[in-house]
């Protein structure tokens, strides 16, 4: 995937420095007081999700003009397509968390080479927790090696998922008794599961590359398994920067998961 002459290490120090700063910067636009409107989909953004925007972009950007761009809060274009690598960016996942004055609020950045993540940060600037991994390298937390759970037994395993969703009828083959939590951010869902403190996180409508990049490569490195619902692979810096839904789990519950889920349709794009 990588040649030798570039050093995940470099990109991964690279990335995670610009998400700390990230951090420090957002609490301290929350501190100043936030501006907040609503996007034509009616979901709330802040004036601080721009300012992080602007910082991650000109800090990256500078440091690797040749890399792509694709983040939640910077008008899409098809330039990103021509480029091997790209940055994939969330300025702020979980803004409703973080506007709230909540902990469960995340900036994830990748670098994508190829369709593929190959350094990841997930950083929870109000936790102080921050996920990493490099493709190949195992993944990480503030430093420390973190692993996927090994359960391999849904009934009571710990799932972040909508528990109205999981017990509703559309399901052919109904689900064992499982525990539900929710957390506001995907990425940071997807953390929690590389880290062994949840056994799966579940949706089954689409997500957006920049909510689910960083941490698709985080929980593969710790030993867990990504995928659609169908157990499709996901592939990045595609024309829809939009994964058709997630199963992200343990690797032992995740064929369990899809032979449940695989039944119900694939979300319209």
């Amino acid at each position: 995937m990588s040649d030798a002459s570039h050093d995940l290490g470099a990109d991964l120090e690279l990335i995670r420095l610009a998400a700390v700063a990230a951090g420090e910067l957002a609490l301290a636009e929350r501190e100043a007081g936030l501006k907040i409107w609503s996007k034509s989909g009616g979901s709330p953004v802040t004036s601080a999700d721009m300012a992080v925007d602007r910082l991650l972009r000109d800090s990256l950007l500078g440091a690797r003009p040749d890399h792509g761009w694709l983040s939640e809060e910077t008008a899409d274009g098809a330039e990103r397509l021509s480029r091997r690598r790209i940055f994939v960016v969330d300025p702020i996942d979980g803004t409703v968390a973080y506007m709230k004055g909540k902990p469960w609020w995340c900036i994830p950045i990748a670098v994508v080479e190829d369709g593929q993540p190959v350094a990841a940060v997930i950083h929870a600037p109000a936790l102080g927790e921050t996920f990493t991994a490099v493709f190949g390298g195992g993944a990480f937390l503030n430093g420390r090696p973190i692993s996927a759970s090994d359960t391999a037994d849904l009934d009571d395993a710990s799932v972040l998922a909508d528990a109205r969703l999981m017990e509703g009828p559309q399901w052919p083959e109904p689900w064992p008794t499982m525990r539900y939590e929710k957390r506001n951010a995907i990425a940071y869902r997807m953390a929690l599961v590389a880290a062994g403190a949840f056994d799966a996180a579940i949706a089954l409508t689409p997500k957006w590359d920049w909510d689910v990049c960083a941490g698709a490569l985080i929980v593969e490195e710790a030993g867990g398994r990504v995928s659609d619902h169908h157990g499709g692979a996901w592939r990045f810096n595609k024309a829809d920067p939009r994964q058709s839904s997630l199963v992200c789990s343990a690797a032992a519950l995740h064929p369990l998961i899809v032979r449940r889920t695989a039944p119900i349709p694939l979300a319209a794009r």
